[in-house]
């Protein structure tokens, strides 16, 4: 099929709930993408973020095949083997004080939970989030989401989430009250502009939660498994999370969340669940492509493909750039203009890259991408902030 003959039966039959770009990507491989008429491009979308290993990875590959033939399914109610390999490396991989965790489908969904645990565990509903976070779009996570826009549609919500300026521990800190029982932060704002946090904020975010005896919910469904050039984003400033979030990249592309939770977090026996939730098939998924991440050391390759990327961008002399931001390959170039005529010029000449609010260019593309490639892209994103998007 065609572009043309995808777009239509797709347009018939679904749903139109996502903003569409006019192009039909059928095949992946590393940090390239074709579409049905045979372009490539430079993937610096990866799935928002899921791709961490590059798409196809021949391990991911073989483990599904392997365990496709093996089992599928097994519901939480049953013991597995690959769920208790994975859960073991998770927690070998996290920061120290996560012991146990919560197998799921999305990053939404581990929100979810970590929602529920706090409230079983701390009898409290309430939770202080910050302003421009995103969080997910189910209902608690939605609540948590402080941009108007993704659920003013949708009241009422849950109720018992406040909003503090991100970066302003004062703030922060005169928003706890006698129902608040947790704060729940990104280390970095992904939707919300690439927004990177301080070290000194999240020194006294961590004093704050311990001294007010809150619980410390750290969302890395976006930053999570090397993105950052750690681990985990929170390794960078040392922060000890009671409840940990991931999801994204954490199965080498296929559907997958977690919430890591400290000893005295609590999860209520029978009143959570999933259906899918840890079934087989990711599992050993997830253990293929955590092991990438390990052996082919991606932790130091984000870091530092990241810094030279960034460096590129920053060299680009365009009035239309006010600031490129970045850790580690999760980068931003915030315009001083509106950035989706220029998402469009960059697919255009084949790179996809996000926006991150109305005003920031977002880039998150495999950690295996080749300096090349990169060079690829800062020379194409040169090209297109060279000139108005009234002329391209």
């Amino acid at each position: 099929m065609i572009t043309t003959d995808i777009i239509e039966q797709q347009q018939k039959y679904e749903m139109d709930v996502y903003p569409r770009r006019n192009i039909a990507i059928v095949r992946g491989r590393g940090s390239k993408v074709w579409d049905a008429d045979g372009r490539e491009y430079v993937d610096c979308i990866a799935g928002h973020g899921v791709a961490n290993i590059g798409h196809c990875h021949p391990a991911v590959i073989h483990a599904l095949e392997q365990q496709a033939r093996t089992l599928i399914t097994c519901p939480g109610t049953f013991y597995n083997d690959q769920r208790a390999r994975l859960l073991e490396k998770l927690v070998s991989i996290a920061p120290n004080r996560l012991t146990r965790a919560f197998l799921c489908n999305s990053g939404t969904e581990a929100i979810e939970a970590a929602i529920k645990f706090t409230r079983f565990t701390t009898g409290k509903p309430g939770i202080i989030c910050a302003m421009r976070g995103f969080h997910g779009r189910t209902f608690g996570a939605m609540s948590a989401t402080f941009q108007p826009a993704y659920k003013e549609v949708f009241e009422p919500l849950v109720p018992g989430f406040t909003f503090v300026p991100f970066h302003n521990a004062d703030k922060l800190e005169a928003a706890v009250d006698d129902n608040t029982g947790a704060i729940l932060l990104e280390i970095v704002q992904g939707e919300g502009g690439v927004n990177i946090g301080r070290r000194r904020f999240f020194d006294h975010v961590q004093q704050i939660a311990r001294k007010r005896n809150l619980l410390l919910i750290i969302d890395e469904v976006q930053t999570g498994f090397g993105r950052t050039g750690k681990m985990f984003a929170c390794e960078h400033y040392e922060i000890e999370p009671d409840i940990m979030c991931v999801a994204k990249a954490l199965a080498g592309g296929l559907p997958m969340g977690a919430v890591l939770c400290a000893d005295n977090v609590l999860p209520p026996k029978g009143k959570h669940g999933s259906t899918f939730g840890g079934n087989p098939l990711v599992c050993a998924a997830a253990l293929a492509a955590i092991e990438v991440i390990e052996q082919d050391d991606l932790v130091t390759a984000a870091a530092e493909k990241g810094a030279y990327f960034a460096d590129r961008l920053r060299a680009i002399n365009s009035p239309l750039i006010r600031e490129v931001r970045h850790l580690g390959l999760m980068v931003g170039i915030e315009l001083k203009q509106k950035v989706q005529p220029f998402l469009v010029a960059l697919m255009e000449r084949g790179v996809l890259a996000l926006p991150a609010g109305a005003t920031v260019l977002r880039f998150l593309p495999p950690l295996t991408i080749s300096t090349t490639e990169l060079n690829v892209v800062a020379e194409v994103v040169h090209r297109v902030l060279a000139q108005s998007p009234h002329h391209q």
